[in-house]
């Protein structure tokens, strides 16, 4: 009886490990991690038209598509490491630090850009006027202090003013917190939060919100014109495994920018839909149609804030040009 036990185990055991390595092969499954905000449209429309489930279809796989909320670079970094999602959804920061801190592991790295986007430095404090003009009495509102690609920028932005020994001057001011809560402090004004650097459509709420509210910093001033800021990225191993799952993903992500920059107005209820956010759908349209934002998904101008990283000790790794932590994919191949 023993024996037959045990050789009964072993059997159920085999059958395990089985079922494990056929699951773990099986093309369909994509969970893709996103934050709050507009720079997220193009993952909007393909969740709304289902392209990723098309596109899956057409090459013969039945897709099981999962969309999950986060908040902050560090959580959606975890997700992808814990194996919880396929795609991360966050700024090029948190790509460049999974990407260092994989090389030669998971091998993280960009899939595509979600398009790009002047990401602003609202403060509604006058006496704030530049990043210098900061104090001990402000806090900086941000996703992930030190992590978020907002927080990147400010230390660049700081580097770029005292030296790269102050990078991080302004990271003891910052606090970690969602974009709509933020924007919420901002705009009601009377608390601790007197800066916030978010993404759209938050910015613009914050300044058409409240009086006080005005522009500190322009992510494109740092990062000399326009950026791509928030990105896709996944593991080698999901991308090698699910040859035909990622093929129909980038696909569905190309679809969505071409439908976006046809149809702004569709694009914009989706986005409504969607997000159930309480925009107004006039100030949402001037957002999508402002000529600053452009709905690509190539990578563009995100070597200077790698190299930065690379210089100041945030990364080990230096990466030789974007094709070291981008895959090498039609969408990248011109990226910078």
């Amino acid at each position: 009886m023993n024996r037959f036990t045990r050789k009964a185990a072993a059997f159920v055991t085999g059958l395990g490990l089985l079922a494990g390595s056929l699951a773990a092969q099986a093309e369909g499954q994509i969970r893709i991690a996103e934050q709050f905000g507009i720079v997220y449209l193009l993952l909007n429309v393909a969740q709304e038209q289902k392209l990723i489930e098309k596109h899956a279809k057409a090459a013969g796989v039945d897709a099981k598509v999962e969309w999950i909320k986060l908040s902050g670079g560090s959580a959606v970094n975890d997700a992808l490491l814990s194996g919880n999602i396929e795609i991360a959804g966050a700024g090029v920061g948190p790509l460049l630090t999974l990407w260092d801190r994989t090389k030669g592991k998971q091998n993280v790295k960009g899939v595509a850009s979600l398009g790009n986007f002047p990401y602003y430095l609202v403060s509604n404090n006058p006496n704030v006027k530049t990043i210098a003009d900061f104090t001990e009495k402000d806090r900086i509102a941000l996703p992930a202090v030190g992590v978020s690609v907002q927080s990147r920028v400010l230390q660049f932005a700081s580097a770029k003013l005292w030296g790269d020994k102050e990078f991080n001057k302004l990271d003891k001011i910052s606090v970690a917190l969602p974009h709509p809560d933020a924007a919420a402090a901002i705009i009601k004004g009377g608390t601790e939060i007197t800066g916030h650097f978010g993404n759209p459509p938050f910015q613009e709420q914050e300044l058409a919100g409240n009086p006080n509210a005005h522009i500190v910093l322009n992510s494109y001033q740092v990062l000399g014109g326009p950026a791509s800021a928030t990105v896709l990225y996944a593991t080698e191993k999901f991308r090698n495994e699910n040859p035909k799952t990622y093929k129909a993903f980038v696909d569905a992500l190309d679809e969505a920018a071409k439908f976006v920059t046809a149809n702004p107005e569709k694009a914009a209820d989706i986005y409504l839909k969607v997000s159930n956010a309480k925009l107004d759908r006039e100030l949402l349209l001037k957002i999508i149609k402002n000529p600053e934002v452009q709905f690509k998904t190539t990578p563009q101008n995100t070597y200077a804030l790698a190299e930065f990283m690379h210089r100041v000790g945030a990364i080990k790794n230096k990466p030789a040009s974007v094709k070291d932590y981008f895959f090498d994919d039609a969408q990248n191949a011109s990226g910078n």
